[in-house]
């Protein structure tokens, strides 16, 4: 799902030093820093309405979601409004990258890569492969799923099929064309368990009056997705840290999470007070 999207974001930020001719002073010199904003009484974010419920537009045309929860309080943590500004997954790091806007969002995951062309905050979420099945089922780990007693189910074209075809190929394989009808199919028993970034299923596992059952071991590795900022921008970074780690302790993020995601973050993200 979210997994999928990533290779284009890569080759954004790619693109982006190229363009910066790798020089992360001139991405600064049009960065705005802590001062300027708080001066300018603004905070321009960029979040991805296309991401949902990170972000999406409500029946009022409001983009609401986890992050534009998370930007709103920033902005109000700071003492100025917050002007948002819509990016696509390529868009992410060439936009705050040259200051088209103060911070951006939008399941930005930190990378080596992306780390060359702008900083990060803390992560505000993670995202992990995991299984998804329900309390009936006997299932442990994912390797219980290499049976041929078992049926996954799983949506058409996405990044985890490669994962299902080389480490679990003794399962039967139920295809379908989106999250709703698999998440379903599940609730229904047509499927035994659905292995993908679980945290963006579980607006649709409310829907299901079942005893659901999340396998929490991680896939693979972890993603770390964070906030970006313009290289070099510390006095913004450094207060973004900050105000992060306050709102982790005082219970903020899990709850935004949870209102928006339906689920507690598989893979938790504890509050460490050394950034």
């Amino acid at each position: 799902m979210r997994l999928s999207i990533k290779p284009a974001a890569w080759i954004a930020a790619i693109v982006c030093l190229a363009l910066l001719g790798g020089a992360p002073h001139r991405a600064l010199a049009q960065a705005r820093t802590l001062d300027q904003i708080l001066s300018a009484k603004k905070l321009v974010v960029g979040v991805n309405p296309t991401l949902p419920p990170l972000a999406s537009m409500n029946d009022k045309n409001e983009i609401v979601g986890y992050d534009v929860d998370i930007a709103q309080k920033l902005g109000a943590m700071l003492g100025v409004p917050v002007e948002l500004v819509t990016v696509g997954s390529p868009d992410r790091v060439p936009f705050v990258a040259t200051g088209k806007v103060d911070i951006v969002m939008g399941a930005l995951t930190r990378t080596p890569d992306r780390a060359k062309v702008i900083d990060f905050t803390v992560p505000i979420q993670t995202e992990a492969l995991s299984v998804l099945t329900t309390a009936a089922k006997p299932f442990t780990g994912w390797q219980d799923l290499n049976k041929d007693s078992v049926t996954l189910v799983q949506v058409r074209g996405t990044t985890p099929l490669d994962f299902i075809k080389a480490s679990v190929p003794q399962a039967k394989l139920l295809l379908l064309d989106n999250y709703p009808d698999a998440v379903r199919a599940l609730a229904q028993g047509r499927a035994d368990a659905m292995i993908d970034v679980v945290d963006y299923l579980g607006n649709f596992t409310k829907n299901y009056p079942v005893q659901w059952k999340i396998l929490k071991q991680p896939i693979g590795g972890v993603d770390y997705d964070s906030i970006g900022v313009a290289k070099g921008n510390d006095t913004l970074r450094n207060w973004l840290n900050i105000a992060l780690f306050s709102l982790s302790e005082n219970g903020f993020m899990a709850a935004t999470y949870k209102k928006w995601f339906g689920i507690d973050m598989v893979v938790p993200i504890v509050a460490n007070p050394y950034f």
